[in-house]
Parts: C-alpha cells; structure tokens; sequence
C-alpha cells in the first residue's frame, strides 16, 4: 500500500493507528485532568458550606434594661369585665383602660362567675387594653419558646433560659437570664449553630 508516496504494509500501518489512538487518549486524559484542577480551585458559591464555614445569616436585636409596657387585654361589656385571678393581681383602681378607667377591683371571688369583677367608668365594649408597666429587656414575643431565647456568643447560636414578667401578642418583657449588650437571635436557629450577625 502506498501513502504519500510511500510504501507501507499493514503491519505498518496499524502500528501508526494504534500509536495515534493511544497518543489521542493520552492527550484527552491529560486535557481531562488539567480541567478538572482548574475547576476544583474556582470558588463556587454554595450556599450550604457558606453557613457551615461562615454561619447562618439571622436577624437579632441587642437588648438593654428598661422601662416599658404590655398590653393586657381584658373583654368589657356594659363597663364591667370578669378576669382571672392572675389578671386581678395586675389591676388597680385608677388605670388607664385604653380610653376609659378602672375604677374598682373586687377582692373577692364571683360564685356566679368564678372570676373576679372589674368594674371601668368610660369604657367601649369589647376588647380593650390595660398598660402594664414593666422594667426588663424587651424582646418580640415569637424569639422566646419555652422560656429559652437564643443568643448570638462569639459567632454560635447559644440557648439561654429566661423568666419572663409578662408577655402579650407582640412582647415578652425578660426580668432575667439576659444582660445588657446582649444579642437575641430573632431567626429560627438550633443552640451550637454558626450565626452571621445580619448588617
């Protein structure tokens, strides 16, 4: 057989191909290789080893000591309301009843009822709001899950017990377990987690 004007046997010539395919393979192999060390040192972001090498990024708020206040909400009808013994120990002639007043608390338990009877001057029927003052950190209510908020300590998510002194639909008034400076995690996060404090 003649290539390019010269004359080569079939022996020959597979040795040629077989040499070609072996040179392809070994020039794929060594482009394959190459790639993938290119590849494995670019940065993808991925989003799973960002938080478990950086943290979790939350939301939190740093809490100091002070005055404030929670709504306690009390149903009137007719200026007359029936409240637990818990709410009674709150109430005192002369507060402020969203726009009317308190005027008296009885000490005495109601048979009728098995409450005890508030009785307010001024004020509309239906739910209304007495402003229990109070001295604490105050944090959103959702933060605090059987008194345990979770705090922000050296870049970890931290479970930290609480006792509060009151509590309504949008507050939890902590009157300890917190101290001042202290950053409360408000995101849903496990203790021992790695937190991102979100700018």
């Amino acid at each position: 057989m003649k290539l390019f004007g010269k004359k080569f046997n079939d022996k020959k010539i597979k040795r040629i191909l077989w040499i070609a395919v072996f040179i392809g393979f070994a020039g794929w192999f060594v482009y394959r290789f190459v790639m993938v060390a290119i590849e494995s040192r670019m940065t993808v972001f991925n989003p799973v080893r960002d938080m478990q090498v950086n943290g979790t990024v939350v939301s939190s708020t740093v809490v100091q000591r002070r005055d404030g206040f929670i709504k306690l909400p009390i149903v009137v009808e007719n200026n007359r309301a029936y409240v637990s013994g818990a709410k009674k120990e709150k109430l005192a002639p002369g507060q402020k009843l969203d726009s009317g007043e308190i005027i008296s608390v009885s000490k005495n338990l109601d048979f009728d009822s098995g409450m005890y009877i508030v009785k307010t001057r001024n004020v509309p029927d239906g739910i209304n709001y007495v402003h229990i003052t109070q001295n604490g950190y105050f944090v959103p209510a959702y933060a605090s899950h059987d008194s345990v908020v979770m705090v922000a300590r050296n870049g970890v998510a931290e479970a930290r017990n609480i006792e509060s002194c009151g509590q309504d639909v949008d507050f939890v008034c902590i009157s300890a377990g917190l101290s001042d400076g202290d950053i409360v995690i408000l995101s849903k996060v496990d203790a021992g987690q790695k937190v991102k404090i979100q700018k």
